[in-house]
């Protein structure tokens, strides 16, 4: 069974859009949820505004930064230096604001849908709204975890405890030495972020990656809705690119992309294909309370 909706590559009015998406919903079998960056911005969490400058302001003084993501990169010479930055930037992106209204928002439009979640973002704000963790592939690391900085063995130590510690001894951006963070086996740490090849890949990892495949596979011949939230050219080989060849081979899939600066496909051959450059928050506000 085909959608009803008939998806014109040309740019319809928003109002017309919007009824196009709430259709497409309601009539999908499967639904999967791309996540990029541009969706956590757009619910709130701004790593360069207000909350960064007021929060950060002695790591700004000090060291020039901008915002958190190339604070991120910032070689610091001690790590006492090193850790006291990365307690605050894991309080600030992952343990401060808890679940955002978009995300909540977002999941009573799929709730009582078949859906699957991959997301490039490592802030965990999906399964912090309500979206079932078993549904959820989060191929880039999850701020709360820290893994040996070796890469092995592949294991992930919960670092939320450790944080709460270490915040209201930050003196001068710096933290004792004694309290920076090591294995069980007192060996260093580092983030569980994938930036190179000693990012592990746990085997909680490989469950989701196997379980996203799987919802691929069962979802291929049937109506599939893409919604594809905020995804840039950062890393655009894990959902951008995929969600385009999905869009183009299977036989009843729809890709909804949102996305203000690029909006466009690349991909040849996508006829059921709707994009939103408009705010997220009013597009989802208007598709829950319609």
């Amino acid at each position: 069974m085909f959608f009803s909706t008939k998806i014109t590559p040309s740019i319809a009015p928003f109002s017309e859009r919007v009824e196009q998406l709430r259709r497409l919903v309601r009539e999908a079998d499967y639904v999967l949820i791309g996540a990029g960056a541009g969706l956590t911005t757009a619910a709130g969490l701004d790593y360069a505004g207000g909350d960064f400058r007021r929060e950060f302001s002695e790591w700004i003084a000090r060291y020039r930064f901008t915002d958190l993501y190339t604070a991120g990169f910032y070689p610091f010479e001690t790590e006492e230096e090193r850790w006291a930055y990365w307690a605050k930037h894991i309080w600030f992106a992952r343990y401060r604001t808890g679940a955002l209204p978009l995300y909540k928002e977002l999941l009573e439009i799929v709730r009582e849908k078949d859906y699957f979640v991959l997301t490039t973002n490592v802030d965990a704000q999906f399964e912090m709204a309500g979206f079932a963790a078993e549904r959820i592939f989060a191929t880039q690391g999850d701020y709360a975890f820290f893994q040996p900085a070796s890469g092995e063995p592949k294991e992930l130590y919960n670092n939320r405890e450790w944080v709460e510690r270490v915040l209201p001894e930050i003196r001068d951006c710096r933290i004792p030495s004694e309290m920076v963070p090591h294995t069980p086996d007192g060996e260093p740490v580092a983030m569980n972020l994938r930036c190179d090849n000693t990012f592990v890949e746990d085997a909680r990892w490989h469950e989701q990656e196997e379980r996203y495949r799987t919802f691929v596979q069962q979802a291929a011949d049937k109506r599939l809705l893409l919604l594809e939230f905020g995804v840039g050219f950062n890393t655009p080989v894990i959902i951008r690119m995929p969600f385009e060849r999905m869009a183009a081979q299977l036989p009843d899939t729809t890709l909804v992309r949102f996305n203000r600066d690029y909006p466009q496909p690349y991909q040849a051959g996508i006829e059921r294909f709707i994009p939103f450059t408009e705010d997220i928050n009013r597009i989802i506000s208007q598709l829950n309370h319609h």
